[in-house]
């Protein structure tokens, strides 16, 4: 087994999270089936937070009566002392039990600090004194905000994405959180579903003994497909890093991530997915993709309002319009290929 050690947490982990994002879709019994199978089978760490609808709460039914054997990172996306105190309690409640090992501010437009005004840091640090909380961690999409993090030395851990498309700067990132014995958690390592090779991905984080990877889990297949790693890890080969770089070359550069944190729309346009159809079709096609509904849904991109709103939020500095626009005109010639538009 590969195991990796979360910085100043001190937690060692098998190099496999499960990212409990995707559970929120399931039914409770499907998704306690999967994370109890998951324990079963070595996982130990598990990532959910307060904004994942009912996820928390699948994970305090997976493991009451057995909470000191697993590892349950939150998180909180309150803006105030008086959100954030009642994100815990509701937290606290869902997760069944009185205590969080590691809570994190979560994509914050800021990085708190004791004393910046917003009194976040000041609520946490008296969560951590009363025990509700073990261990302070940050996640966030933004740079400037993951260096700040790392340099005021007030967190142990952050969550930032990363996978086979990473830049220098993201590297650095890595190299910074290892300096300063800071866990490096890495959401989006499938950047969103459209690294399809979960075994490329797997190997090209192995390579890093600081970085804790995160899988988002939704359906058992996917979970026994990750779970196969923790006896037989993919290594580099060079047949790998032959489609990493086939990969790199296609999708770095202007392309949206799906992180969703561009919406809502105004008018209702379906960003996340809508902003990178293109790369969809292409990298796991799907007739889902194609249905009436998606037309319309695609559709609603001629009702742009060119506001701005998305562009001035996307963590990644896109053209959000642009992108949409063009993601437009080639589904339209994909579907005006197969399929007549509504």
């Amino acid at each position: 087994m590969s195991k990796v050690t979360l910085g100043k947490t001190g937690f060692c982990v098998e190099k496999n999270a499960f990212g409990a994002l995707p559970i929120q879709r399931i039914d409770k019994a499907e998704a306690v089936k999967l994370l109890r199978k998951a324990y079963d089978r070595g996982v130990t760490f598990f990532d959910t937070a307060r904004f994942y609808t009912d996820s928390e709460e699948k994970l305090g039914e997976a493991f009451a009566g057995m909470r000191d054997q697993v590892i349950i990172a939150t998180k909180t996306g309150a803006v105030d002392a008086e959100g954030f105190r009642r994100d815990i309690e509701v937290s606290l409640r869902n997760l069944q039990t009185d205590y969080i090992d590691l809570y994190q501010f979560h994509n914050p437009a800021f990085c708190p600090r004791p004393e910046d005004g917003s009194g976040l840091y000041e609520a946490m640090l008296e969560a951590k004194q009363k025990g509700m909380v073990r261990h302070i961690g940050i996640t966030n999409h933004r740079l400037n905000i993951a260096k700040e993090a790392i340099e005021s030395g007030l967190y142990e851990t952050l969550q930032f994405p990363f996978c086979y498309l990473a830049t220098e700067k993201d590297l650095e990132l890595v190299e910074a959180c290892r300096k300063a014995d800071m866990g490096f958690i890495a959401m989006k390592a499938l950047s969103g579903g459209l690294i399809t090779n979960s075994a490329a991905a797997y190997a090209y984080l192995a390579q890093f003994d600081n970085v804790l990877p995160i899988w988002g889990v939704q359906r058992e297949e996917e979970l026994d497909e990750f779970l196969s790693y923790i006896e037989n890890p993919p290594v580099m080969t060079d047949d790998i890093k032959a489609l990493i770089e086939k990969d790199r070359e296609e999708l770095l550069g202007e392309f949206c991530r799906g992180c969703g944190y561009c919406m809502p729309c105004p008018v209702g346009i379906e960003i996340n997915n809508s902003a990178r159809m293109s790369l969809m079709l292409r990298r796991a096609p799907s007739e889902a993709w194609l249905t009436p509904e998606w037309q319309e849904k695609m559709k609603l991109i001629e009702k742009c309002l060119h506001c701005g709103r998305c562009k001035s939020k996307c963590p990644y500095g896109l053209d959000t319009p642009t992108l949409l626009q063009k993601n437009y005109e080639d589904y339209k010639e994909i579907v005006a290929a197969g399929v007549h538009m509504p």
